[in-house]
C-alpha cells in the first residue's frame, strides 16, 4: 500500500496567523490550485481527509474526479494550538514561544495539544490505512511533518510543506 500525503490548498487570510484547528475558508485561488493538484496526483484507490473544510473541499473534488470513496478521519486534523488559535504569531508572547521551543515535543504553553500527542494520533491514523493503495490523505502541514518525522527522524519536523504539496510516504 502506498500513502500519498496532500496538504490542503491556500486558506483565506491565513498569512501570519496561528490556525491549527481553526476551520478557515479557502482562498479565491482554490479552483486553480485544485486543478494543479489534480493534474499532478496519481489515481488513488481511496481518499481519507481531515474533517476541516480546507481539506474536505479538496478531498471531495478529488474523490469526484477519480470516482473513489471519501472517508473522514478526525485524527488527521491539524494540531490544536489552544489559546493561540486565531491569533497572529507575532502577538503570541515570546516567553510562550520560547517555552515551546525549549521542549518542542512535550511543551503545551498554549494549553492545546503537544507535538508528541499530535505525532501519536497521526501514527495511529496512518497505521489504520491498510488496504489496497495508493491512499491519498488530504491533511495539514503539521500532520505531514509528524509523518515525515516518524519516517525520517527530527528533520521531518523542519520540512517545508507548500499548500497543495503532494508528499509520497
Amino acid at each position: 500500500m502506498g500513502v500519498i500525503l496532500l496538504r490542503h490548498t491556500r486558506p483565506d487570510g491565513a498569512a501570519g496567523l496561528c490556525y491549527g484547528r481553526s476551520d478557515l475558508g479557502l482562498a479565491g485561488t482554490f479552483e486553480a490550485e485544485a486543478d494543479a493538484v489534480l493534474a499532478a496526483l496519481p489515481q488513488p484507490a481511496r481518499i481519507v481527509s481531515s474533517p476541516l473544510s480546507r481539506c474536505l473541499r479538496l478531498a471531495e473534488r478529488i474523490a469526484s474526479v477519480h470516482g473513489v470513496t471519501l472517508e473522514r478521519d478526525d485524527r488527521l486534523r491539524e494540531m490544536d494550538f489552544g489559546r493561540w488559535e486565531g491569533r497572529p504569531w507575532a502577538d503570541i508572547p515570546r516567553a510562550e514561544l520560547d517555552a515551546w521551543a525549549a521542549d518542542f515535543l512535550t511543551a503545551r504553553p498554549h494549553g492545546g495539544e503537544s507535538v508528541a500527542l499530535l505525532a501519536a494520533r497521526v501514527a495511529a491514523a496512518l497505521a489504520d490505512l491498510a488496504g489496497p493503495g495508493p491512499v491519498c490523505v488530504v491533511t495539514h502541514s503539521g500532520v505531514i511533518r509528524a509523518a515525515l518525522a516518524a519516517r525520517d527522524g527530527p528533520e521531518g519536523w523542519r520540512a517545508d510543506i507548500a499548500f497543495g504539496a503532494i508528499v509520497p510516504l
